[in-house]
């Protein structure tokens, strides 16, 4: 109906007040609803949740959040990584994390000094190397392409606010592709980088992509799409959405310029188009450029066309999020979460050259509700696997593992900075987590 679900979010304790911006609740279409809020001050005492329908409440409201519950920027890390662990649900394992490391029993990072900066940062010049030494964050660029590290800079100083974080030192690679491709019985064997992307033929350390760590970071913040309100905004309900599949997107893969060519032969099946020429500008006048269209109005078409870009397209997470189903190409690159995705489960797979691409529509437009039911299935699974929790446990678990793999203890190298937690004199933020007596503290 049109009645809302009203939400109200407050301190538990009257003598505590603080500022909570609690928008309306998000309407999967689906009998649930995506609730979201915001703090920006601390509570001791905990947070009380309400749930009301007109004036009545539902859903066995209230709710009571017990304290301490801090906000965004308090800089109040649990110490004991277990508890944090239990209270945020981490899976006990995962499974991209286990197949990553299989090739890194143990890390030598005297072999890395020598060897990182010279062999990767000259020619890609996108590492960045950290360390993380007693909860603090300190990294040098190598290179002149590393200004994505800000992306990475924001959630390691996030996961640090939350919980302590184990003594590493490691690069991460900040550019498009994957760098690592030797072998593990290769002499000399593969050393561990962490990318924000794999390959099949890589070895890299795989963490979530900036596109996504960067969403979840942002939810509520800023105007940009996040994984979250891409899922209130999923267009009209199935049998109401256009029976055509479509792909928007720049020219970064001759594949889409294919896509464009079979779209204009078949524009009955598909609705292709390139919103801005960068790789192959002599095609533009051929193929045409169309406008940009807003991310919402994908999910008025039943069926999304998704290609890679330079490596995995990375709007696949927001597409799975939506309600329509995905023609996904066979693609040698993945991110994190695509182990947990089976073909013709969560999507429809389509060759690498796209021959099927039309089959696989007609396919889907024969078979309605088989293609419902993967588009559904892609969706659940697809909530589960980036929920902001789970890109926070994600981020974690690869250090831990990381960390208990290093043969020599991390150490502050000569031109790192500190990365600092940001000013918190927005909102009063004293911790009241239990400090171990530990003399190093």
């Amino acid at each position: 109906g049109r009645t809302q679900f009203k939400v109200v979010i407050k301190a538990l304790s009257p003598k505590e007040v603080t500022r909570i911006y609690t928008p309306r609740p998000l309407d999967r279409n689906d009998g649930t609803f995506l609730m979201r809020y915001r703090m920006y001050g601390s509570v001791r005492k905990g947070l009380k949740i309400e749930i009301l329908y007109g004036d009545q409440h539902v859903a066995q409201s209230p709710y009571i959040l017990k304290g301490p519950v801090y906000h965004e920027y308090c800089d109040c890390p649990e110490e004991d990584p277990e508890i944090w662990q239990n209270v945020m649900s981490c899976p006990s394992q995962e499974p991209q994390i286990t197949k990553d490391f299989i090739s890194f029993p143990t890390i030598d990072l005297q072999r890395m000094l020598k060897e990182i900066p010279t062999k990767f940062s000259q020619t890609r010049g996108a590492i960045v190397h950290y360390t993380i030494l007693n909860n603090h964050i300190y990294r040098r660029s190598l290179g002149k392409y590393t200004d994505f590290k800000m992306f990475s800079d924001e959630m390691f100083l996030s996961l640090a606010r939350k919980v302590r974080l184990p003594d590493a030192e490691f690069y991460l690679n900040v550019g498009d592709w994957p760098v690592e491709y030797r072998k593990a019985n290769d002499t000399p064997g593969p050393i561990p980088v962490i990318s924000w992307c794999g390959s099949v033929d890589s070895r890299d350390i795989v963490l979530p992509t900036y596109d996504v760590t960067h969403s979840t970071l942002e939810t509520l913040r800023g105007v940009t799409n996040d994984l979250l309100s891409i899922q209130g905004n999923t267009g009209p309900f199935w049998e109401n959405k256009t029976e055509r599949a479509l792909f928007r997107g720049r020219d970064s893969r001759e594949e889409r310029l294919h896509l464009v060519k079979l779209s204009k032969e078949n524009p009955e099946l598909l609705d292709a188009g390139i919103t801005g020429y960068f790789f192959f500008r002599e095609k533009e006048e051929e193929l045409g450029k169309v406008q940009l269209m807003g991310f919402f109005d994908f999910f008025k078409y039943k069926y999304q066309v998704n290609v890679d870009g330079t490596v995995a397209a990375y709007r696949f997470p927001y597409l799975l999020l939506g309600d329509s189903l995905i023609l996904k190409q066979d693609s040698q690159y993945y991110e994190h979460f695509y182990i947990g995705l089976k073909p013709w489960k969560h999507y429809v797979p389509v060759k690498r050259n796209l021959e099927d691409l039309l089959e696989k529509i007609k396919w889907a437009k024969e078979n309605d509700e088989e293609a419902r039911k993967i588009a559904k299935e892609g969706q659940l699974m697809a909530r589960e696997l980036l929920q902001p929790h789970r890109l926070y446990c994600y981020y974690y678990k690869v250090l831990q593992k990381y960390a208990k793999r290093q043969a020599s203890k991390p150490e502050i190298r000569d031109g790192m900075e500190l990365v600092p937690q940001p000013d918190d004199r927005d909102s009063v933020c004293s911790c009241h987590r239990k400090k171990p007596l530990r003399e190093d503290l």
